[in-house]
């Protein structure tokens, strides 16, 4: 999908605008993007989405595809207005994606979650998979409710939170099969599934799986997520029953990038209080969608109290440097999961682990994959992560050398500073 707008002289103006002092050349000192400013243009060199023509989201938008949004269904209206035209989508205050309802009011055909718990309860289901009428009413349930709650963006858009406190509450926002998507300054909160489905099949003892990240990009190209922040918020894991013993898991993802989506900048986003955080790749067999695709750069993220994937990678060329990682005192699993066929570089992020935490979990192997890791840090210290990982793992180890060295990068800070630049300026403005 092509955009309709030149972009060479938006690049400019971001540089100039956005991010003053912030090219690849800039001196050790030089300063930091403010939040959520200027163009809403990314900047030249800043990540995968600055290759192959760079990424403008909305600029250049008219005022008839301008629009200032206060509920979910408006700002759904306008993410439709207009097919591809540039448009700029501004929140205000909280969208919330359920629209006032509750869960409730999105059953149908006789579902009742005492109901579904007690058709397949595996003392007398087994662990065959559900089906008949329970199941069934499930599925249509969650249909109605994905309806409501899923928002599609189209191409050569800019969606932007206004002052702080812009907020998508229980909603999920859909990039999908498009191009040139920018998105800022918004917190997502709680993008939870009211039925979630029983599968007696996943693991040992069976799960329960849900649907709806805050965010996904499927798909798509160019797209700049930046100054976000991502949590469960309202509606914690921690607070979740057990049901046959499992979680009644009602969350996904924070931020998935799947299915072919290519070139995109994930800079200086709050990642909080989730389980299976950010997923670039989401199947072993997706190679024909993904392979030479994925390609993604993380930096400046603050990823807190999360317990995996930040992110877990498969297939993609995956740039990670100047995150940090502060570690939950309970339940952390790893952080930077290697997947089939991923190359991920991680320099210079920076690990606050608790004292049960050695730095052998930071890295996980799910796959035979390259890996290259560089100057990164744990509990202010110069660690050799690939290091720790093969020593405490003799018998499966990773190999080194991811096999390609990123350049789309503005600037690269010493991770002595990360630790506090990043906690002090990543996530969605708020007040202080």
């Amino acid at each position: 999908m092509r955009r309709p707008t030149p972009r060479t002289g938006l690049m400019a103006l971001a540089a100039a605008a956005l991010t003053p002092g912030l090219l690849a050349a800039a001196p050790a000192g030089a300063a930091h993007p403010s939040p959520v400013r200027g163009a809403h243009v990314l900047p030249a060199n800043d990540g995968w989405a600055s290759a192959d023509g760079g990424t403008t989201g909305g600029a250049g938008a008219d005022a008839a595809h301008t629009y200032t949004v206060a509920t979910w269904d408006e700002f759904k209206q306008a993410l439709k207005d207009g097919g591809d035209a540039p448009k700029v989508v501004k929140v205000r205050g909280t969208l919330d994606g359920m629209g006032g309802r509750s869960c409730e009011d999105y059953a149908v055909g006789g579902y009742t979650l005492d109901a579904y718990l007690a058709a397949y309860d595996p003392r007398t289901w087994g662990t065959a998979p559900p089906s008949g009428p329970q199941e069934e009413a499930r599925a249509a349930s969650a249909a109605a409710q994905g309806e409501q709650v899923r928002a599609y963006v189209p191409a050569n858009t800019t969606i932007v939170g206004l002052g702080h406190g812009a907020r998508v509450l229980g909603g999920s926002l859909q990039i999908k099969d498009t191009d040139n998507v920018v998105v800022r300054g918004i917190t997502f909160e709680d993008a939870f599934d009211c039925f979630p489905q029983w599968d007696p099949t996943d693991g040992d003892s069976g799960a329960w799986n849900s649907e709806y990240d805050n965010l996904v990009v499927h798909g798509s190209t160019h797209v700049w997520i930046d100054h976000n922040t991502f949590t469960d918020g309202r509606r914690p894991d921690s607070g979740q029953p057990l049901h046959y013993g499992q979680l009644y898991q009602q969350h996904d993802g924070e931020l998935d990038v799947v299915r072919g989506a290519d070139l995109v900048t994930v800079s200086w986003n709050a990642f909080t209080d989730h389980d299976k955080t950010l997923m670039i790749g989401n199947s072993d067999g997706a190679g024909a969608t993904d392979r030479g695709k994925l390609r993604v750069t993380l930096h400046h993220n603050l990823f807190r109290d999360v317990v995996e994937r930040a992110p877990r990678v498969r297939f993609g060329r995956v740039d990670a440097y100047n995150n940090h990682f502060v570690v939950a005192q309970h339940g952390y699993a790893y952080s930077f999961g290697i997947g089939i066929e991923s190359q991920l570089v991680a320099e210079k992020n920076t690990f606050a682990l608790p004292d049960w935490v050695g730095a052998a979990k930071i890295l996980k192997k799910w796959k035979d994959a390259p890996v290259t890791t560089r100057h990164n840090y744990v509990n202010g210290a110069p660690v050799d992560l690939l290091a720790a990982h093969n020593a405490a793992n003799p018998a499966n180890p990773l190999r080194a050398g991811a096999g390609w060295t990123p350049v789309l990068r503005t600037r690269v800070d010493s991770p002595r500073v990360v630790p506090a630049l990043v906690t002090g300026r990543a996530g969605a403005p708020h007040r202080r």
